[in-house]
């Protein structure tokens, strides 16, 4: 019987979603063992310094990709919006699995909306493109830094350090944590973050019959949203070091949609666009090159400046 080594990260999200993936894949390969191969990223290491101040992007990944760089594991499981837009050589992304809820959700202590909480209420968040939303939405609110895994971050809410939290619904939602969500903020008011909600299974490239393996759990719907949205990343240089987000919907005319925002360090200005299209990676790119012709060039050099 084949054994696959299969890394992870060790918070209890990234394992409960790396446990999920497994589980997929036992119903297509029951003569296949699964053996976890635990990770521990910078990106978790360090939890007293803002993202954007040691690396952005790549610093829940990295680590990871050279487990399968060196042979120790045979795939490995990411929240693909921690994916950069360039992977490791000789790695690729082998299949993504149907996406889960790509929205944000907002938890307060004490029930209250997005709309309804007080004046200076301090609402937490380590995501630039969260904050510069917050900011549009709710100007006289206080948006303060909250690093952590997903249970630190509840409990710290629950502790009365902040009056509200946004995460994703999706992390939430397959640890089994709904029922802490006050309310999910519309993808339409509120834009996720490229590839929010969808996980992606990384492996080497020349890996092929596991790759033909990996198949059997991808969505096709998934992948096309997630080209397109990693096709605007890529052609803006998005980090973590700038507010940017996208997000890419099958409507139910049949029709790809797809909205992409890019903001200044402080918020301001946001900019947004909305496309539609049939080729993913044109749809992305015609995105980004709209949000560029309004003038979003700058705002990620100045964004690369002031947190580079």
């Amino acid at each position: 019987m084949r054994t696959i080594r299969v890394a992870s990260r060790r918070s209890r999200l990234a394992l409960t979603q790396t446990q999920w993936v497994i589980d997929k894949l036992k119903s297509a390969l029951p003569d296949v063992e699964f053996e976890v191969v635990p990770v521990v990223t910078k990106g978790d290491r360090v939890l007293d310094v803002s993202l954007t101040k040691i690396g952005g992007k790549g610093l829940f990944v990295s680590e990871v990709e050279q487990t399968l760089l060196e042979r120790r594991a045979d795939f490995a499981v990411h929240s693909l919006k921690d994916v950069p837009a360039e992977l490791a050589s000789g790695l690729v992304i082998a299949a993504m699995p149907a996406r889960e809820d790509p929205s944000d959700a907002l938890l307060s202590r004490d029930g209250t909306p997005l709309d309804m909480l007080p004046a200076r209420a301090r609402i937490g968040t380590s995501s630039l493109r969260r904050a510069a939303q917050l900011r549009e939405l709710r100007p006289d609110v206080e948006i303060v830094t909250l690093r952590g895994n997903i249970d630190t971050r509840l409990k710290r809410l629950q502790e009365g350090d902040y009056d509200a939290i946004v995460l994703a619904a999706a992390g939430l939602s397959r640890m089994g944590w709904s029922q802490f969500v006050t309310e999910r903020l519309p993808v339409e008011r509120f834009i996720p973050a490229v590839g929010q909600g969808i996980l992606a299974i990384e492996c080497r490239e020349d890996d092929t019959e596991l790759r033909e393996w990996l198949r059997t759990v991808a969505d096709v719907n998934t992948e096309f949203a997630a080209t397109a949205e990693r096709a605007f990343l890529a052609r803006l240089g998005g980090s973590c070091q700038v507010p940017m987000g996208a997000f890419a919907r099958l409507t139910e005319h049949g029709e790809w949609r797809m909205t992409g925002m890019v903001a200044g360090p402080d918020g301001q200005p946001l900019l947004r666009s909305e496309q539609s299209g049939r080729d993913p990676r044109e749809l992305g790119l015609r995105v980004a090159e709209d949000l560029l012709s309004q003038g979003a060039g700058p705002l990620i050099e100045l964004g690369a400046a002031v947190h580079g």
